[in-house]
């Protein structure tokens, strides 16, 4: 298949953190082992600053949530497999129209698309990595927006809204991250408390708090973002060279894109103020309308977000979890290549 005329178009979307678990172990070997001269370099950043090699952590023989977890190790462990997958994606299978991404997918975004260089990329991750990791404070909480069928839930919606106000009541409480039929919310100790106390049980394990995971995406972080600006200079982002959707839906172009305006943006907004996944999505298929979206791995929990997005908006007729899970064993619209049934489709 050597035509362009007879490529698939795609948006590839990268996740964020939390995303490598213990069943991606050897993510990187498995997968990989062709991309010497890649990883070799994200190697080398980090032994330079005196930390992990991402294929020590990626070989280890056991999983470790304090090690693997932590913001300064998992930010770029997630880099490297996520962008190691987007260069194993078939380009004679398909043109890549536009990529998006959630939270920690938004430097994903910028390297794929060219908007900072590879060495550039991995200064950025491990720099914002080893930030959250020494300065973050409060944390995040899932509550879905849905049932358990991926319909409307007024009742949720209802319950999400009296906790942020009780947060608010008691200390510090934000929509952090809307992420398809989920609601991440975030906040300082006594708002997370706060919301934790508020919200009802539901579908038997929200709320869920993250471990690990600090009040990204909120004022909270303010001081992240200034640290962020004082460590990482304008001349590390350039104009990218494939389409990109940040976390308010917003298209920057190859030529129409203010590389300062695109630092500014992630080093300042994209930190401190709500991430609109949700709405990355919706831009993706119907600005784009691509005839696939790729999720690149490692892990595959970004998938029920996306495919609750898409049902949503009632995307090629889906109207419910069952009609998407069938769609996806006939003609499947969404590949993840954290998936093994679903990766061989894409290479």
């Amino acid at each position: 298949m050597t035509s362009a005329s007879k490529k698939k178009s795609a948006v590839v979307i990268f996740p964020g953190r939390g995303t490598y678990g213990k069943e991606q172990l050897d993510y990187l070997g498995r997968f990989h082992g062709d991309k010497e001269d890649f990883i070799s370099g994200v190697d080398q950043w980090r032994t330079a600053q005196g930390r992990t090699p991402i294929t020590e952590l990626d070989s280890a023989k056991t999983y470790s949530a304090a090690r693997h977890a932590s913001s300064i190790n998992a930010s770029t462990l997630i880099y490297t497999c996520a962008l190691a997958d987007f260069q194993s994606i078939d380009r004679d299978q398909y043109e890549i129209s536009a990529v998006c991404g959630n939270s920690l997918g938004w430097y994903l975004t910028l390297a794929a698309a060219g908007a900072v260089d590879q060495a550039g990329a991995i200064r950025l991750v491990d720099t914002m990595g080893a930030l959250m990791e020494e300065n973050g404070v409060g944390g995040q909480l899932i509550y879905p927006f849905v049932d358990e069928n991926w319909q409307p839930s007024r009742t949720n919606e209802r319950a999400i809204g009296e906790a942020l106000h009780a947060g608010r009541t008691e200390g510090a409480a934000f929509l952090s991250i809307r992420l398809g039929g989920m609601a991440v919310l975030a906040g300082d100790d006594a708002g997370m408390a706060a919301m934790e106390k508020s919200l009802p049980p539901a579908e038997g394990r929200y709320p869920f708090r993250l471990a690990r995971h600090s009040a990204f995406h909120t004022p909270l972080l303010s001081h992240v973002s200034d640290l962020a600006f004082a460590n990482l200079g304008a001349d590390l982002f350039m104009k990218p060279q494939i389409p990109m959707i940040d976390g308010r839906g917003a298209i920057w172009s190859r030529h129409a894109t203010d590389a300062d305006a695109l630092y500014r943006y992630t080093l300042g907004h994209q930190i401190t103020e709500t991430y609109d996944f949700s709405l990355s999505v919706e831009v993706a298929i119907k600005e784009f309308a691509p005839d696939v979206l790729i999720l690149a791995g490692p892990g595959s929990t970004l998938g029920a977000p996306i495919a609750q997005e898409l049902i949503r908006h009632r995307w090629h007729g889906l109207t419910s979890k069952a009609e998407f899970s069938a769609r996806q064993k006939t003609d499947p619209f969404l590949l993840a290549m954290g998936r093994d049934d679903q990766r061989g489709l894409v290479l």
